[in-house]
């Protein structure tokens, strides 16, 4: 079932390529995990478990504990697992990765893509990442240069209210990171 924050992962990553990946599908870690209890357990045990105990890659550990806390109702779409909401968004840029930041940091630039915007800087790391306070919550962009003159801008809004403000931020972001490619690849 898809809420209105998206998709869960079970439905974004197949059970044939889980099962191509770590030897189980869903259903089968998710019996695994039952027999050991997990639903007692919080995220970091479970995904613990699963890479020292089972031999399971990171981000397959994280993914399965994701759609394990999902499947057992313990988390919905879109909300962490400390329970806070958050939105992302990520889209490759034609432009060097200082461009990209200018955008964010420049408030005559940010304005032509973001405007209208309660944007507080809170740190930057030149070339890398920055944070800022933002529409009553927190955002975390990095750049990731991508060869040549492109750039992946990729953005997490956290402290979001509930599963709607996930949705209408995924929206959101979707849009002004489209609008922000838009104005730096003129």
């Amino acid at each position: 079932m898809t809420s209105s924050a998206g998709k869960k992962i079970t439905e974004k990553l197949s059970a044939d390529v889980l099962k191509a990946s770590t030897g189980r599908d869903w259903d089968g870690w998710f019996v695994l995990l039952d027999a050991w209890g997990a639903i007692e357990r919080g995220h970091t045990e479970i995904a613990r478990h699963l890479t020292d105990d089972l031999g399971v890659d990171g981000w397959y550990a994280q993914s399965i504990t994701v759609g394990y806390e999902q499947e057992r109702g313990l988390r919905e779409v879109g909300q962490s697992s400390q329970g806070d909401w958050q939105a992302s968004g990520n889209r490759t840029v034609e432009a060097p990765v200082a461009r990209c930041e200018a955008a964010f940091t420049d408030a005559d630039v940010r304005r032509r893509w973001l405007p209208g915007s309660e944007f507080s800087l809170r740190t930057h790391r030149e070339g890398k990442t920055l944070s800022a306070d933002y529409a009553g919550g927190r955002l975390s962009v990095r750049f990731t240069p991508k060869g040549g003159a492109k750039t992946q801008v990729s953005l997490e809004h956290t402290k979001l209210a509930d599963a709607e403000a996930v949705a209408a931020y995924k929206a959101f972001w979707k849009e002004r990171l489209a609008a922000l490619k838009t104005l730096l690849e003129k």
